[in-house]
């Protein structure tokens, strides 16, 4: 009997140990791999090893991360630094979404000369900025991007009020095509010497944009602010007219299909790949029916609807939907029996918010703003300061 009870007892611990080493694998961590830094080295060269200053071999880092952006961004430094830069020349080390091959190659270039000592004016900068320019580009006020810096540069060739450069530098001509940059440096120079809101260089900046695609010769030497603002209400006036002639052709020509059994031939594209959003202020139940809804626009009818509701001109942005270059959006608070439109919002290619307008154009109320910022954290979109 005391042998049988020892071994029962034996068999009982033994059972005890193996319950726990299992829980033990269950909830230890497995062991995280060593930080690439051959492909980090790697990465960093490609296309540039003709220009590194160092040997890729020498490269030895005491860095903890493991994160690959970080990595082959210390690798690059060890690879053609010999000074340091500012931010917006070494993010394209770090993040390169949304930029194509062309441009990434280029603003590789800019850093490699830039932290080597090189002249960036001679190695190709020269085409876009003066000399002036170039050391401003280099020299940035605050932490700003790669686009910023470059306008930023250039407004401040013209002024030395930083209020006027920081508007530059948050306004749509930031986003214009880069093989664009002359005319609008005339637009940044003009909005200089004639300061204006944020808002309404927005504004203003969609009516040049919508003329020089329809006038390439169009200008704004000899022009006052006053006149431009007159030429944009104008187009205003004109755009509104012809969405209301758009929608009553388009009922009929749908009208017409549908009478005839033929397919719906209403104008629609895939929109960005994120899901619309809803957040309501309480968690309550009977409260859950008021709520905030973010949804995206993907037909031509519901950008018109919005512009004629809004008074503003986002109805004309549907050529950029169509082509993938921005998303639009709309913040609407519903509650039972209707809905109130709140904001519009357009994000670019990297899902950022770059212009939010309220009715008439109006910027967003702080509220509003908050709900903004909830809806940015839940889908990963960048709210830009504007």
């Amino acid at each position: 009997m005391a042998r049988s009870l020892i071994a029962r007892r034996q068999e009982a611990e033994r059972a005890r140990v193996e319950a726990y080493e299992l829980t033990l694998r269950r909830v230890a961590r497995p062991t995280r791999p060593p930080p690439d830094l051959h492909n980090a080295i790697r990465e960093a060269e490609r296309g540039f090893a003709a220009d590194t200053i160092r040997d890729p071999a020498s490269w030895k880092p005491k860095l903890k991360t493991r994160d690959p952006a970080r990595l082959r961004l210390a690798a690059a430094r060890h690879l053609f630094a010999l000074y340091p830069v500012a931010p917006h020349l070494e993010q394209v080390w770090i993040d390169a979404t949304g930029l194509d091959r062309a441009e990434t190659e280029l603003r590789k270039r800019w850093y490699v000369v830039a932290a080597g000592g090189g002249s960036l004016y001679k190695a190709g900068a020269s085409t876009l900025l003066s000399r002036k320019e170039v050391h401003a580009f280099l020299n940035p006020l605050g932490t700003v991007g790669f686009d910023e810096a470059i306008w930023q540069a250039i407004a401040r060739s013209t002024t030395d009020d930083p209020a006027l450069v920081s508007r530059i530098t948050r306004s749509r001509i930031v986003r214009t095509p880069r093989g664009e940059l002359a005319f609008w440096r005339e637009a940044a120079q003009f909005f200089c010497a004639q300061p204006t809101t944020v808002e309404e260089i927005d504004d203003l900046c969609d009516y040049i944009a919508d003329r020089r695609r329809r006038e390439r010769k169009f200008s704004l030497k000899g022009r006052s602010l006053a006149a431009l603002r007159r030429l944009m209400q104008a187009w205003h006036r004109d755009l509104a007219v012809v969405a209301r002639i758009e929608a009553a052709r388009r009922r009929a020509e749908l009208a017409r299909h549908r009478s005839a059994g033929e397919a719906d031939l209403t104008v629609h594209w895939p929109g960005a790949q994120l899901a619309d959003w809803s957040w309501s202020l309480s968690a309550k139940a009977s409260a859950k029916r008021d709520e905030y809804v973010i949804t995206q626009l993907r037909t031509a009818e519901s950008l018109v609807a919005e512009s004629r509701a809004m008074r503003h001109c986002v109805s004309s942005y549907a050529a950029k939907c169509i082509a993938g270059f921005a998303s639009i959006w709309s913040l609407r608070y519903r509650r039972p029996g209707n809905v109130d439109r709140l904001l519009t919002i357009e994000l670019d290619r990297q899902h950022r918010a770059v212009q939010v307008r309220g009715f008439a154009n109006r910027p967003a109320h702080p509220d509003e703003r908050k709900v903004l910022e909830r809806w940015a954290k839940a889908r990963g979109i960048i709210l830009l300061e504007t």
